[in-house]
């Protein structure tokens, strides 16, 4: 008699699929021994998927060294699955090398030569990545014994099924959800996973009509989108262009329009870098709200003492804030947490890794730390005693907005500003001498990834949920999730050459109809810039309403989808994030939880971020993979048990293997 095989769907096959079918595979043999039909619907190769293809500009690096990238649940995660320890990126291109992996394909001489000549402590091509992460999502696809089957289509919708099939009629493709692929097939699902990533979106009414405006007078406007997907091509040589954003988006942005245009850094007898242009470049005018590109990547190594588990923000510290409010508040109750984890960091580091510039012992220290709040006088006094000089201390609020309340005096004035806070953030975090910056890096980086653990979001109240969205993500990726040093120096000498204008913090774009052009200013100076062209260089907010991805259309239109809406005291706010349950259950329009829709990634509202992490940090997206690959095949097991049950006049005898 046939019996129904579960069929699970992923729409999405980057890496983050790719982590929970490892994880599948991990805690098969716990919780379902049965056989799987699993299904990944990608346009591009399976593993590295759109954002992280092969197909892009060589010139593009991961901001990540090659030892602190890895895709392996490794024993550091606190999941209910086995670890499952393997290579990290430089010890996997270090075994292609040496022969003993084998099993990646014939790559083309510059990979050869990249693969070759790395070491833990390169930077490397996305492109490199592109195959560490393909050959992973193979690996995990053979462990799970044939069941995983690739479709280089797009989905376009996700519904429901009409009518449940009969149990006469179950077949291997019978399901509850009907997926729709571009290539004109239907998969039936028991089971469906978007995986989607960063997602494109239509634009916002600001964005839009900028647009418009472009297009009314021949000018140029590229609104948010993934830098490398862009057609920059209408940009003409020494054309001045505004650029809205200096995060990674805009690092990227410089390597496609300076060397990507035929120009190329050489190095200076002093170590400086000098930019030979190729005469194909535009000039680019760059600011940003706080008006400096993200925190350059550490070279130095600690010295101190190691760094523990958390101190302050700990699981009985939230359940007695929980207890006394019953409502978190993250700029009242959780900041000054993560603001003293910080400061535990950056000072162990400071008074045991060089105690030379300390006036105090660690452990006198530590023991008076521990009982001031961040926002205590006292514990600026202590600071002050133990660490004479005040260029040591750590400001998080300078550190967030380094020009809040400065006034510049002009053009120069801003150029002058900007340029000295690059440099002087490059003495600090590519040198040897200040290993406390590598700790403040491990303690945010520690408690980021701990945070939606020991926080539930329900939690928290609305306000506090657009905060950790919004400003606490972004202010960590503003000091941890940087460049790498080298880009700083191109961008100093890209400004040398004349190719790079600053325009400071706090940056206004308006569209001047007068004369059509855009305008780029800043409250803070009587600086303003007028150009033909901007670019808004960063991703799209994630949005449901207004995503060009056909699948979470799909998901809006029919209500199998919702944004996640927060009511706070102005009103009802829009996240644009994909609903999910604390299970990553999709939660519908109607606003209940669906036990066999899951969503996953950057795109929904659950906290945890990225598809790898480094080794041994107990990463978060390693976590939410274990969770929800243990979910899918509880679910499985449960429905071969009812299928096994309704099939057979005997007991059903499925379970555990």
């Amino acid at each position: 008699m046939p019996t129904h095989i579960p069929a699970v769907v992923f729409v999405g096959g980057g890496p983050r699929t790719a982590g929970v079918l490892e994880r599948m595979a991990a805690n098969r043999p716990e919780l379902f021994g049965g056989q799987l039909n699993i299904h990944v619907i990608e346009p591009h190769i399976p593993g590295s998927g759109r954002i992280w293809r092969y197909d892009q500009d060589p010139g593009l690096l991961l901001n990540s060294t090659a030892a602190d990238i890895t895709m392996f649940t490794d024993a550091s995660v606190a999941c209910e699955g086995p670890a499952s320890r393997g290579p990290s990126l430089a010890e996997w291109a270090a075994a292609v090398v040496d022969g003993s992996i084998t099993d990646v394909p014939d790559f083309p001489r510059p990979l050869r030569e990249q693969l070759r000549s790395l070491t833990g402590a390169t930077f490397p091509t996305r492109q490199l990545q592109s195959q560490y992460l393909e050959w992973f999502f193979r690996r995990a696809a053979r462990s799970l014994d044939r069941s995983v089957t690739v479709h280089r289509t797009t989905a376009v919708a996700v519904s429901r099924a009409i009518e449940e099939p009969s149990p006469a009629d179950s077949t291997e493709g019978a399901g509850k959800h009907l997926v729709e692929l571009a290539n004109g097939r239907t998969l039936q699902a028991d089971v469906v996973v978007t995986a989607l990533g960063h997602t494109d979106a239509r634009p916002d009414a600001t964005s839009a009509a900028w647009a418009g405006f472009a297009e009314r007078h021949g000018g140029y406007h590229a609104a948010p989108s993934y830098t490398t997907d862009v057609d920059y091509s209408p940009i003409a040589p020494g054309q001045d262009v505004i650029v809205s954003g200096m995060g990674l988006a805009f690092v990227d942005l410089l390597v496609i329009l300076m060397e990507g245009r035929g120009g190329r850094f050489v190095e200076l007898p002093d170590g400086g870098l000098k930019y030979l242009a190729s005469g194909r470049e535009p000039r680019l005018w760059a600011g940003s709200r706080r008006g400096v590109p993200y925190h350059s990547k550490i070279s130095a190594a600690l010295r101190g003492e190691a760094p523990g588990p958390l101190r302050f923000l700990t699981a009985a510290a939230v359940d007695a804030l929980l207890e006394r409010s019953g409502e978190l508040d993250f700029r009242r109750d959780l900041w000054p947490l993560i603001a003293k984890e910080a400061g535990y960091g950056y000072y162990r580091e400071l008074l045991t890794g060089s105690p030379a510039l300390a006036a105090m012992g660690w452990d006198e220290f530590a023991a008076r730390y521990s009982d001031l709040h961040w926002y205590s006088p006292a514990r600026e006094e202590l600071v002050a005693a133990a660490v004479p000089d005040a260029a040591l201390h750590l400001d998080l609020e300078r550190l967030d907005r380094p020009f809040t309340g400065r006034r510049f005096a002009g053009h120069q004035d801003v150029q002058d500003a900007v340029v000295d806070y690059i440099e002087h953030d490059l003495a600090l975090r590519d040198s040897p001498d200040h290993p406390e910056t590598l700790a403040l890096f491990l303690a945010l980086l520690h408690v980021y990834m701990e945070v939606g653990r020991l926080v539930p979001p329900e939690r928290l109240n609305a306000r506090s949920q657009q905060v950790v969205h919004g400003w606490w993500h972004g202010f960590f990726s503003f000091v941890d999730s940087g460049p790498p040093p080298h880009r700083l120096r191109q961008m100093l000498a890209l400004h040398r050459a004349g190719l790079l204008q600053f325009l400071g913090p706090d940056v206004e774009v308006a569209a001047d109809e007068s004369t059509g052009l855009f305008r780029a200013s800043s409250p803070r100076s009587d600086m303003s810039v007028a150009a033909a062209a901007l670019i808004e260089a960063r991703l799209p907010s994630p949005t449901v309403a207004r995503s060009l991805n056909p699948v979470l259309e799909s998901l809006h239109r029919t209500g199998l989808g919702a944004e996640q809406q927060l009511l706070t005291a102005d009103g009802i706010h829009s996240t644009g994030k994909l609903l999910i349950s604390s299970r990553h259950e999709l939660v519908g329009a109607e606003g209940t939880p669906q036990p066999t829709l899951f969503g996953i990634g950057p795109g929904t509202s659950g906290w945890g971020a990225g598809a790898f992490a480094r080794p041994d940090t107990n990463a978060a997206p390693f976590r939410e993979n274990d969770a929800l690959a243990r979910t899918i095949l509880t679910a499985a097991h449960g429905l071969a048990v009812r299928e096994s049950a309704t099939l057979s006049t005997a007991p059903a005898a499925v379970g555990k293997n």
